[in-house]
């Protein structure tokens, strides 16, 4: 994102959804106290926190995906609460990084989950143990780390990094595959459409659930590279030949364009205009846990 595209998309560029997002946003919202967090599960589930962050159960352990328990995600505020409170996440728990953008890596929240076990994207170790993280792991895109009786593989994804103190580009970005016994969830982070997904599909599959970006996408001149619409969403989905489909990415920070609310409806548009199926897209509400079928 060019500081010149940065200007003309904010002074120079009429947003289409003017007049869409005088609406108020309607974002389901599922009370959750999370005292289950933390007891052992023998059965596999996923609750939405908001956004890009899950709470992954299966086993014993917990694992999350791009923690995001903070107010802010640098200039913009949050718009729904945490899906489970922050205070109700193990102390143990195992969670995963994408990148370092204020939507997926908060400070706030790893100072509150100082105790985790983090893996990153390489490069971003130093920042986290700045913040207090005492068990920090660095991969590159296509390693490997076992924790417990997970597998986790950093995986690439077409992205970027930029942050406050940080050069742009200086530390990695990636997707993950979160290995579980013999189930197999695919956590995407941020990522335009690439041929990416079909290669993981040959070298991981069967792949149980695929979370996927379905929101910021707009406009698209500007946000195509680095974000997927709804439509490119289902379609990563289907070239990963995953089982279940999570969108993310929506809904809770109001990043760019289009209404916070809108990526569930366009996605639900684009599926129904490729003839494809719903059933096996899973949109939860903030704070909702649903067990893998």
């Amino acid at each position: 994102m060019s500081r010149t595209n940065l200007f003309k998309w904010k002074f120079l560029y009429r947003n289409e959804f003017a007049g869409a997002r005088r609406q108020p946003p309607r974002v389901p919202v599922a009370a959750n106290a999370g005292d289950y967090l933390a007891r052992p599960e023998h059965s596999a589930s996923i609750t939405s926190v908001g956004h890009c962050t899950y709470v992954i159960k299966d086993g014993p352990g917990t694992l999350l995906t791009d923690p995001h328990f903070g107010p802010r995600a640098f200039l913009y505020g949050r718009h729904q609460e945490p899906g489970v409170p922050v205070g109700k996440v193990p102390g143990d728990a195992l969670a995963v990084l994408s990148h370092n953008h204020y939507d997926h890596l908060d400070a706030w929240t790893v100072e509150r989950l100082a105790g985790a076990a983090w893996y990153v994207p390489v490069g971003l170790g130093e920042y986290l143990r700045s913040l207090g993280a005492k068990k920090v792991v660095e991969l590159d895109w296509w390693q490997s780390a076992t924790h417990g009786r997970w597998t986790l593989t950093c995986l690439p994804a077409q992205h970027w990094s930029n942050r406050v103190g940080m050069a742009r580009d200086a530390t990695l970005w990636c997707a993950w595959m979160l290995e579980a016994g013999e189930r197999r969830y695919f956590y995407g982070g941020d990522s335009g459409y690439f041929h990416g997904f079909a290669e993981f599909a040959r070298k991981f599959g069967p792949i149980d659930v695929a979370m996927l970006s379905i929101g910021a996408y707009e406009p698209r001149w500007m946000m195509r590279y680095a974000h997927m619409n709804p439509g490119e969403g289902h379609q990563a989905f289907l070239d990963l030949k995953a089982r279940w489909m999570l969108p993310m990415h929506w809904g809770v920070f109001d990043l760019t364009d289009e209404p916070i609310d809108e990526p569930p409806r366009a996605l639900a548009q684009a599926v129904k205009e490729k003839g494809g199926d719903m059933g096996r897209v899973k949109v939860l509400a903030v704070g909702e846990r649903w067990e893998v079928g």
